[in-house]
């Protein structure tokens, strides 16, 4: 037995709801920073208010993958948390641009974070439920094209308040403007109703007809199944033992140098959460040993079974992410001080640049959309690494190509490697990892795959404010310069990742 050949427009509708998703997601992106700045965010600490989001990720991923898999009602497994998500998301969206205070600003990037990723998490998974595995490349460009789509819009919202409905972009020091408020609003909207629409008009397998469709895969697909008995727990003692080593000497160092210099606190949180992880591992080993299994032991032991390609995978992930990163982070303050030289965050200048840095991500997700579905015409004639790599370099040389632009046509050119990276990004790893999941933990292993999302982000919130301030004299444009080389690291990296094939767009 075998999955139905989906047609254009039903794959249309169980991807429309990543437009709503992106959509918020790209108005946190763009603003965030501009709404910590006008709340009084030293730049220093940029980064560490931000990891709200990626620590509400690492958490939230793999528990709404695992438990979706298990997950059966009258809307299905996946779409119950597509709308729990989405209506969570747009009422964060809605209070956002109205905190009076930064910690309140911080605690609702939290929720917002969470509830995007309860929203979007299922998403990936749903493609290797409902397609065959020949359409799935199909499936995640179009889920591309979506993001790309749904970015463009939510990224320009303020300019286009501002610049064609005249509505003002400025406002008394600790208030939100006005056209980023509006922006907020309308996002809340469309992300719920894409997100609708979705929900109403796509289907899922029960689970009786996926276990029909996995018995036809290959055998060592199945051997995920019994998980707990793939890695000894002799040898997850022993990771735990070596990360909670390492955890303990990477927080002597952190309380070192912070009597010396007490700014660098956030180094903590990733000294912290290697110890933190090294301990689960110690505590899950001993309870597989006593014979116990159960949610979180299965859970923490699947780390340790991913599939070798996903393996791979990861370190260009981390790398790509980093850079990602510190795009979203430090552009605001790049463009308008690098750039535009401005810094009184209630200057008509400083507002100015700040909104053309939405111009600007409304073009590298504009590029995005635009070559969603070129990525597999050139992977099919070269390979899927080398496309990918190909694009990852030309995201890599936008991002440092700021550090010596000086008018605001540049800086969009800029943006155009970053767009066909990003575009890259959102779909081909995805579907050079197709296939080598099995489809009773397609969600969970899919949630887990986001650590390498989410985990580089931690470090880059963590490292690259201590950087910033210790190396570059507060200077945030080095931190894309950094961003950029990483990202061409994380090219050449692609080009070791295995795979059983090529992307062919003739299968789709």
């Amino acid at each position: 037995m075998e999955k139905r050949k989906l047609g254009f427009w039903e794959i249309w509708n169980m991807s429309f709801g990543f437009l709503g998703i992106q959509f918020g997601f790209a108005l946190q992106n763009a603003n965030t920073s501009r709404i910590f700045d006008t709340l009084g965010a030293e730049v220093d600490k940029i980064g560490l208010y931000w990891l709200a989001a990626p620590l509400t990720g690492l958490i939230v991923q793999p528990i709404v993958g695992y438990f979706s898999d298990r997950t059966w009602t009258k809307l299905g497994r996946r779409r119950p948390y597509f709308l729990a998500g989405a209506i969570l998301s747009s009422i964060a969206l809605c209070i956002m641009p109205n905190s009076p205070t930064l910690w309140v600003a911080i605690g609702t990037l939290w929720i917002m974070d969470s509830s995007i990723n309860i929203s979007m998490e299922p998403f990936r998974a749903f493609v290797g439920d409902n397609l065959p595995e020949k359409q799935r490349t199909l499936g995640f460009s179009m889920q591309s094209f979506f993001i790309g789509a749904g970015a463009v819009v939510g990224s320009a919202l303020p300019y286009i308040f501002t610049n064609w409905f005249n509505m003002p972009n400025t406002a008394p020091k600790g208030i939100i403007a006005p056209s980023v408020k509006w922006s907020f609003y309308i996002g809340g909207i469309v992300f719920l109703l894409a997100v609708l629409w979705t929900v109403f008009n796509s289907k899922e397998y029960t689970p009786e007809e996926l276990e029909k469709f996995e018995k036809n895969k290959e055998p060592n697909l199945n051997k995920i199944e019994n998980s707990q008995s793939l890695v000894p727990f002799k040898k997850q003692w022993n990771y735990g033992i070596l990360l909670t080593i390492i955890g303990l000497i990477a927080l002597s160092y952190v309380y070192y140098i912070n009597r010396i210099n007490n700014s660098h606190k956030e180094l903590y949180i990733l000294a912290i959460g290697l110890f933190v992880t090294g301990l689960l591992f110690i505590i899950v080993s001993q309870l597989r040993k006593a014979q116990v299994r159960n949610g979180f032991t299965v859970i923490v032991t699947d780390l340790l079974n991913m599939p070798k390609t996903m393996k791979q995978l990861a370190w260009v992930q981390f790398f790509s992410w980093f850079a990602l990163f510190a795009m979203w982070i430090y552009t605001t303050k790049s463009v308008t001080g690098h750039v535009f030289n401005s810094f009184d965050t209630t200057s008509k200048v400083y507002n100015d640049a700040a909104d053309w840095v939405s111009v600007m991500f409304t073009v590298y997700n504009g590029v995005a959309a635009a070559v969603a579905f070129l990525l597999p015409v050139i992977a099919k004639r070269t390979s899927n690494k080398f496309t990918h790599m190909l694009a990852l370099v030309a995201g890599g040389l936008g991002l440092i190509s700021i550090y010596f632009l000086s008018d605001k046509t540049g800086l969009l050119l800029a943006m155009v490697g970053v767009g066909i990276a990003w575009a890259s990004i959102l779909s081909i790893p995805y579907a050079m990892l197709s296939g080598a999941l099995p489809a009773n933990k397609m969600g969970y292993y899919m949630g887990v795959f986001n650590f390498f999302i989410v985990i580089p982000q931690i470090v880059a919130g963590t490292i690259l404010g201590f950087l910033v301030n210790t190396f570059f004299d507060d200077q945030p444009i080095y931190a894309l310069i950094i961003g950029g080389f990483s990202m061409i690291f994380a090219g050449l990296l692609t080009l070791t990742v295995k795979t059983k094939r090529k992307l062919n767009i003739n299968e789709q």
